[in-house]
């Protein structure tokens, strides 16, 4: 046993010491404390129950680590929080038995904080997790994570700018299946458990549809992973990659593409298209000839003259697609002045609209003004409007809308003009065939296939473009673009 003078110096160390100590009888009664834990507060504390007198608790604290040596005898220890036992720091709180006559007699509290390493791991743990965060958010492909319930977790701008909804709107009440059409969602996560998409837990460069907040879609590049805490599946993780521009140029690329080709066939068929015509207009006229011939010199039988009639108007027809043909392949330099694009839609509008194909014809026309005048061969713009709004009538069968309208693109560089009918549509296969020579969806005998050939050509030689864009049971447009300047 210690002696007096050992006790008295116990006491004072104890008084002295500069953490925290408690003593508390199993009852959880306070039956002392030093002078770091007291801090002026021993009316307070002591001879009340701990629980009470610092928390004003009803029953013991449940981590207490007390309770646990009350309960095994032994020492326990517990990691204690912010607030705990009165700390304002993070430490640990170690509790330990005392005895007599090996009865427990009461329980030591000490309390070891650690304020400067801790402090210095939390403001590391506090940079880390602000620049991780700052990372995603300022991230220029939309970032969007979710529980396993789908409520989001974390949704940045760029995700914000994708879907249409606020970040404040996502993270409160959009789940993520809110976020994909025609349970979207479900399949994605059932290619996250594949193994054949990029591993299990990962998806890689999946293109999928985002639904956006007021109804329509944005096609992305999906990046997605699972996110695990042991083999728990925590969360899911998102990286949403915009494909619009992408789609919008590769779809440019191809209609560039396919207008060099375009360019190239007409001009190999231009060459040969000049020859063949050349070689039938000198028969073909000694064919009209004669037989016109024939039928004044002679006095025929009404059998042969109807023959030869038949005769001559096939032969008229043959000279007017040999005409069509010359004029396909016409290599003459155009007359190119400024002209009113506007003034020769009206104009050619005007001749049209009276003629009996277009009296159950709606038409309406949306003229963009003032537009710059266009360097054009105007000749060559009147037949090829006409030829295409005649196309349109035809197709609709006289009945239906034609919509004419015009503007500017590119700045102003190009002057637009697209020609839309309500009619049965081209069907996709042929949509590509359609600017081909002879090629036509006509009966025999109702057209020569070269319509909308010539009219590439007229664009092409005045350096636009056209292109068709075509629906079936809803109907096809046209779009004329004509430079502004003239090319050097």
């Amino acid at each position: 046993m210690p002696t007096d003078t050992e006790k008295g110096y116990l006491l004072k160390a104890f008084y002295a010491f500069r953490k925290k100590l408690l003593i508390v009888s199993p009852e959880f009664k306070v039956l002392a404390a030093n002078n770091a834990f007291l801090e002026n507060q021993r009316e307070k504390i002591m001879g009340r129950l701990c629980h009470k007198a610092l928390y004003n608790r009803p029953s013991p604290c449940k981590r207490c680590p007390a309770q646990e040596v009350i309960r095994t005898r032994h020492p326990a220890m517990q990691d204690s929080q912010k607030g705990y036992l009165g700390m304002e720091r993070a430490a640990c709180l170690y509790s330990y038995p005392i005895f007599s006559e090996d009865m427990l007699e009461a329980v030591v509290m000490l309390d070891f904080e650690f304020p400067t390493l801790v402090e210095g791991l939390e403001e590391k743990l506090r940079r880390s997790n602000a620049f991780l965060r700052n990372l995603i958010l300022s991230s220029v492909d939309g970032v969007v994570a979710a529980d396993k319930a789908g409520k989001i977790l974390m949704f940045n701008d760029a995700a914000a700018k994708i879907s249409g909804y606020s970040v404040k709107e996502a993270l409160d009440k959009l789940n993520i299946r809110n976020l994909y059409p025609n349970q979207g969602a479900w399949k994605i996560m059932r290619q996250l458990r594949s193994e054949e998409n990029s591993g299990k837990g990962k998806l890689k460069s999946c293109q999928v549809d985002v639904l956006q907040k007021d109804g329509g879609t944005i096609p992305i590049s999906l990046d997605a992973a699972v996110v695990y805490e042991g083999k728990a599946e925590v969360a899911t993780i998102g990286f949403f990659h915009d494909m619009r521009e992408t789609l919008r140029m590769k779809a440019e690329l191809e209609r560039t593409q396919l207008q060099l080709l375009q360019a190239e066939k007409m001009a190999s068929l231009g060459k040969l298209a000049a020859g063949v015509a050349h070689q039938l207009n000198n028969p073909l006229g000694g064919i009209t000839l004669f037989t016109k011939l024939i039928l004044e010199e002679y006095d025929l039988d009404d059998d042969i003259r109807e023959d030869l009639g038949r005769i001559l108007r096939d032969a008229q027809r043959c000279r007017d697609t040999v005409k069509e043909l010359l004029e396909f392949a016409r290599q003459t330099r155009y007359n190119i002045q400024p002209h009113d694009i506007n003034k020769a839609i009206t104009r050619t509008l005007f001749l049209l609209e009276n003629q009996s194909l277009f009296q159950n014809i709606e038409i309406k026309k949306t003229l963009a003004k003032p537009l710059p005048p266009v360097p054009v061969d105007i000749q060559q713009i009147n037949h090829l409007l006409m030829n295409i709004i005649l196309n349109a009538a035809q197709a609709m069968e006289g009945k239906g809308n034609l919509k004419v309208e015009t503007g500017l693109k590119s700045g102003g560089e190009r002057i637009l003009v697209e020609i839309s009918d309500t009619g049965p549509g081209i069907p996709e296969e042929i949509l590509s065939q359609i600017f081909d020579p002879f090629f036509t969806t006509k009966e025999e005998g109702k057209g020569t296939g070269l319509g909308l050939s010539l009219a590439y050509g007229i664009v092409e030689k005045h350096g636009g473009t056209i292109l068709a864009r075509s629906q079936v049971g809803k109907g096809t447009t046209f779009s004329i673009e004509l430079p502004v300047a003239t090319r050097a």
